[in-house]
């Protein structure tokens, strides 16, 4: 049975620049059902990342619905939608996002300080995080001491130490290596089998598509191939 835990409809956006107005988004609708994985991909500049800002609330839409296992995200305020972010999604980031000056388990444990958890908790569980990701040997190097899949491990940890029912990733494997961009997605994929997180990817990589359980396919602001066989 359908358990939708994303439900996009009629999702436009639009950016003007000034001179130009620019419709990224046209009338999108999609679902991503729990504990799915969904490869967004397309030629540069057709919304995959608009679409991906939008539906996870990063961004604002002109029209349409977002509703994010029931809750109609766009209608919250904007302190609400981004408490609703920090502990019910994860981000992932081509570029990594991590403090430098700040130690693996440290960037890992910030969300969870930040929510207000207690010191010891916050630590106990990013270094389990930093264990099933294979780096609890590297949980007190600084990113810069660490190779480019390591750092995107550490990524990744963060992402999921507030427990989300949602992880966004835009590009997760854009910087690395192939071997290296496999070995993250062997790692995506697993957290996503036993953890039943649902994984929302934009990716330029075809190699990186065929791990997913679904592609969605974008053209000019549309979705023109949802990838479950039926027209959008």
């Amino acid at each position: 049975m359908p358990d939708p835990i994303i439900t996009a409809t009629g999702i436009h956006k639009t950016y003007d620049t000034g001179t130009v107005k620019v419709n990224a988004l046209r009338g999108v609708d999609l679902t991503v059902e729990r504990g799915e994985m969904v490869a967004i991909m397309g030629p540069s500049g057709c919304g995959k990342t608009t679409m991906l800002n939008c539906l996870s609330g990063l961004d604002e839409i002109d029209s349409g619905q977002v509703v994010i296992d029931g809750v109609v995200l766009h209608d919250l305020p904007d302190d609400e939608r981004s408490d609703y972010r920090a502990y019910r999604m994860g981000f992932v980031f081509q570029l990594y996002n991590l403090l430098p000056v700040l130690s693996a388990v440290e960037n890992v444990e910030l969300p969870l300080l930040v929510s207000g958890t207690k010191p010891a908790e916050s630590r106990k569980r990013s270094m389990d995080l930093l264990e099933l990701v294979g780096l609890s040997d590297r949980a007190q190097h600084l990113p810069g001491e660490l190779s480019g899949g390591q750092r995107q491990r550490v990524t990744i940890a963060r992402a999921l130490v507030n427990q989300p029912s949602i992880v966004w990733a835009d590009e997760p494997t854009g910087d690395l290596d192939s071997e290296t961009a496999s070995d993250i997605m062997d790692l995506m994929c697993q957290l996503n089998a036993e953890n039943g997180q649902s994984f929302v990817l934009v990716t330029h990589s075809d190699d990186v598509g065929r791990r997913a359980h679904r592609i969605v396919r974008m053209r000019d602001g549309e979705i023109v191939d949802n990838g479950n066989g039926k027209s959008p």
